[in-house]
Order: structure tokens, then C-alpha cells, then sequence
């Protein structure tokens, strides 16, 4: 036996196992001229039989955007899978075949073939998203980078606003346009206040929107918060066993601030290793208690078709899941900047048409992002270009998602108002 056939042979039984075991649905071996092929079969058999799968022998391997187009041309590979796999693979194999006669085998009809045999093959999302990148001119947000996370909420009184954001939770104003205030929540999630009359919303506008601000001193801030004499909307009652605890607040207009711990928990198990590599972040000139401050935060957000926004957030954002409620999904945007989809029919709010947030994302090549989603029809544009402000403070742009939240993009310039917050950026965590 060659060592080559001894690495093919190795690379079934691993595969074997893996489909055996329910990690893999299917399993594609190495790929060998049909002589080598023909050598090696009996002892592959033998291989998947101890395995408890079964094999099928492929000469013509569907071609996708996962894999360059000539990976198989003129030869062998071994499907590895059990029960009815096969099947689903020459369903999926005929339709690509039936797009391709017609002459529709391209842009999404064919981004859809990839992703389903991308599925077969038990690849999660972002993995089919970085094959389908390697292959061709599909991007996601993530590949134009994500500098940090960015939320903007709107208020009849800023003033007031700010003093609740700085002074009672201490967060940092890290940048102050008048109309507008920068506060750094976390390492690298930004809460901006904007003056309602003068933003894109109204303070009239329904606020379906929920900020998790998390924290594992539930319990500190809970009795902070009552000398300021602000009382959840529940009695706060954590309890042992529970994937999170916490309570909700109003702030001074009536957006929703949820105080959340996440506990060690099934439910949590990619999350909670992500949350212990974060410190905990208050502003240095805060007046809060010492040892309160936020480590995360999850923009929750209200959704009527979670499957579609799961389809969004993960093929079109690249975002990855972290947690599944079955009821509400968690993706990590930045670092420490998570967003929530909700179900709205469970959720603390109701999905509304008109919702005064911009969800935002602060990224390194805004004009790459604008012109790929411009040229792809991504998702809707609310402008025709990339827009800078008359100050030369920023660049952004702003489209929508599948239920209508702004969905916003920006890129911070060095000004002399930005000086701080472009040192914070300077050093987030990509």
C-alpha cells in the first residue's frame, strides 16, 4: 500500500466516524484518478464498514462555488454517508443540472446549490460563506472589516439623555457633535445620541429596540440603581439553574436597557469563553460605584420571520451564532458588540414599521461595502452614494433590512472632535 492510499484510507475512517457519529451528515474522500481509485475500493469498503457507513463512488462530482471548478475533473471521489444522504446528493446534483441546461446556473440560483451542498456537507454558514469568497466575488460585511459595533438612538432631550447615559451609568462621552453624542459602552460598542429633530427619526417613532447591557454585577447595580431611585419594570429574581438572569429599565425616554448576566449554561457554551476574554468598561471619570461597568452589550431587535433574518444576518452581515434561545438568536457583530433577533410574537416589543434606531456598524472599507452591496443589490439603499459630512468627521451610508430597521455604515476621520474616539478605534480588536 502507497502512503498516498494509506492517507486516503486514514482520511474515510475519519470521515467515518464523523458521519457515524451524527457530526457529518456527508463526507467526501480524497480525490483519485479512477486507476488509483479502482486499487484502493475494496480496502475503502472494508474501511466504511467498520465505520457503519456506506460509499458511493463519484466520477462526475457536482460542481460548486465551493471548490475550484476543476477539483474532480477526470476523477474519483467517494461520497461517505448514511440512510438517505445519497439521495439528497443527486436531487441537489439533478437541479443544478436542470439550471445549467436552461442557462440559469449562475448568481444566486447558483449561491443556492453551493449552499445546500454546503449544508450536506455539515459546513456552518460563515465556513460556506469564506469557500464561496475563495472561489468568487461573494463577500459578506465581515470581509470589509468591522471595526466596531455603533447604535443610534433618538431623543427629544439630549441634554437629559446625556446626564442619564454619563452620569448614571458612567459611560464615557468619547465624541460630541451638539446634535449628536458618542459614548463608549464597551471595548468596542458605541451608543450615539442624536438630537430627534434633527436625525433621521422622530422621538415619536416606536423604540423597538432592547439593550442588553451585560454584566456579572446584577445584583451591585440593581442596589445602585435603587439610590438613584430607579426601579425595574419586574421584580428582579435571579435564580440557580437559569441560562440568564437580569432586570430591565427605562431610560429617560423609554428605550428598554436590560442589566443581563449570562451563566454558565448549555445555552451559552460559545458565548460564556467569549465574554471571559472581555474586561469590564466604565468611564474614567465615572461616578458609579467601583467595579460597575459592562463588559458586552446585544442590540435586540424585533422580527416577524426570524428564518429570513437568520438568513441575513448570517449569509448577507457574515455574522456568526453564538446563542440559540430557539425564540432569539445571538450574533457576535464586534468583539464585545452583540446582536439579538427576537421574535416578536415573545420579545419584550412588537415588530412596527417605523422604529426609531439605527443599527450601525463602524468598518474599514465603507466604499468597498457601498459599491459591492450597490452592484449585487444586496439589500435597499436609502442614498445613491457613500455620504461624508460638511465637517469631514465621518462617512457613512444607511440601507435597510428585510423588516425596515436602518441599517447604517461608518467610517470616523481624524477631527479634532473625534481625537478620542479615534484612539479607542485605533486599538479595537477587528
Amino acid at each position: 500500500m502507497t502512503d498516498a492510499h494509506a492517507r486516503a484510507l486514514g482520511g474515510i475512517g475519519s470521515f467515518g466516524e464523523l458521519v457515524n457519529s451524527g457530526v457529518k451528515t456527508l463526507a467526501l474522500s480524497a480525490v483519485l484518478p479512477a486507476a488509483e481509485m479502482d486499487r484502493l475500493f475494496p480496502e475503502a469498503e472494508r474501511v466504511a464498514e467498520r465505520n457503519k457507513v456506506q460509499l458511493y463512488r463519484e466520477s462526475d462530482l457536482l460542481v460548486t462555488d465551493l471548490f475550484p471548478a476543476d477539483v474532480a475533473t477526470g476523477k474519483d471521489v467517494l461520497l461517505i454517508y448514511q440512510g438517505s444522504t445519497k439521495d439528497a446528493y443527486l436531487r441537489l446534483k439533478a437541479d443544478a443540472d436542470s439550471l445549467r441546461k436552461a442557462g440559469l446556473y449562475e448568481g444566486k440560483a447558483r449561491e443556492a446549490i453551493a449552499r445546500r451542498f454546503g449544508r450536506m456537507l455539515s459546513y456552518p454558514t460563515w465556513r460556506i460563506n469564506e469557500l464561496l469568497a475563495e472561489q468568487g466575488e461573494f463577500r459578506t460585511l465581515r470581509d470589509f472589516g468591522i471595526r466596531a459595533s455603533n447604535l443610534f438612538l433618538y431623543y427629544r432631550d439630549l441634554d437629559r439623555a446625556t446626564e442619564f447615559y454619563r452620569g448614571t451609568l458612567g459611560m464615557e462621552l468619547v465624541a460630541d457633535y451638539d446634535m449628536a453624542r458618542i459614548f463608549r459602552m464597551t471595548e468596542d460598542s458605541y451608543l450615539i445620541l442624536v438630537d430627534a429633530t434633527k436625525g433621521m427619526h422622530t422621538a415619536d417613532e416606536p423604540k423597538s429596540i432592547a439593550v442588553a447591557l451585560v454584566t456579572d454585577q446584577l445584583e451591585q447595580w440593581h442596589a445602585y440603581l435603587a439610590t438613584k431611585g430607579i426601579a425595574p419594570k419586574s421584580t428582579f429574581a435571579p435564580k440557580p439553574g437559569r441560562a440568564h438572569d437580569g432586570f430591565v429599565i427605562e431610560d429617560p425616554e423609554g428605550y428598554l436597557l436590560e442589566f443581563e448576566r449570562f451563566n454558565q449554561h448549555p445555552e451559552n457554551e460559545h458565548l460564556v469563553p467569549q465574554l471571559a476574554q472581555t474586561k469590564v468598561l466604565r468611564g474614567p471619570a465615572s461616578t458609579v460605584p467601583d467595579g460597575l461597568g459592562f463588559n458586552a452589550t446585544v442590540t435586540w431587535l424585533y422580527y416577524r420571520d426570524m428564518q429570513a433574518m437568520q438568513t441575513f444576518y448570517e449569509e448577507v452581515m457574515g455574522l456568526k451564532l453564538v446563542v440559540d434561545q430557539g425564540w432569539a438568536k445571538v450574533y457576535r457583530g464586534s468583539r464585545t458588540g452583540y446582536v439579538g433577533l427576537v421574535d416578536e410574537r415573545r420579545g419584550m416589543n412588537r415588530w412596527s414599521e417605523k422604529k426609531a434606531v439605527n443599527v450601525s456598524f463602524i468598518i474599514d472599507d465603507i466604499d468597498g461595502w457601498f459599491n459591492y452591496v450597490k452592484a449585487h443589490d444586496t439589500f435597499p439603499l436609502r442614498g445613491t452614494s457613500v455620504n461624508d459630512d460638511e465637517a469631514g468627521r465621518y462617512r457613512a451610508f444607511v440601507g435597510y433590512d428585510p423588516e425596515g430597521y436602518y441599517m447604517e455604515f461608518d467610517l470616523f476621520r481624524e477631527h479634532p472632535l473625534n481625537a478620542k474616539l479615534m484612539r479607542y478605534l485605533g486599538t479595537a480588536a477587528k
